[in-house]
């Protein structure tokens, strides 16, 4: 008779990285280059939505608000927000997080940072077009769809949004 097979405990080093994940925003010119590269590698890589970069003008717009995800000090996971108009719209995008280090929940702790660092700002509502296959994960964090779906780079997004909650609460 064969001995089940039982999965192993997480490993010290797994829990280790789990109570140092963090999420904020960009501290230097190397944290925005590897929140760049983990664009690339998820954005041009992996989806191949992009031939060689994903970056744009917003990139390069001073105001754009770039944030990290870090496993221990290694950048992990990336989202950018930056804001839409001079009435409280804000946009968050490019949000990615590499396949090993995702178990992490670290995409929902950057879209919540993003949504903070927003509505801190002053932000009244944030926009997204998400991939079809993430619309749940986002709903499951209190955004809403709006519209109708359409296609980016051949792939079936979905236009939500959330408002935004201010530090005074309002």
């Amino acid at each position: 008779m064969q001995t089940p097979k039982v999965a192993a405990a997480p490993s010290a080093r797994r829990l280790e990285l789990v109570r140092e994940s963090v999420v904020r925003p960009v501290a230097d010119r190397r944290e925005l280059a590897a929140h760049f590269e983990v664009r690339r590698r998820i954005f041009v890589e992996a989806q191949q939505l992009f031939e060689r970069d994903d970056r744009d003008a917003y990139d390069d717009d001073p105001a754009t608000l770039h944030v990290v995800g870090l496993a221990g000090a290694e950048v992990v996971g990336a989202v950018r927000l930056y804001r839409l108009d001079g009435r409280g719209l804000w946009k968050g995008d490019r949000l990615a997080v590499l396949p090993r280090s995702r178990a992490l929940q670290l995409g929902a702790d950057l879209v919540r940072c993003a949504v903070q660092l927003a509505g801190e700002a002053g932000g009244i509502r944030m926009v997204a077009t998400v991939q079809a296959p993430n619309v749940r994960f986002f709903e499951r964090l209190g955004w809403c769809q709006t519209g109708p779906r359409t296609l980016f780079h051949d792939v079936e997004h979905q236009g939500m949004e959330i408002p935004l909650t201010s530090p005074s609460g309002g």
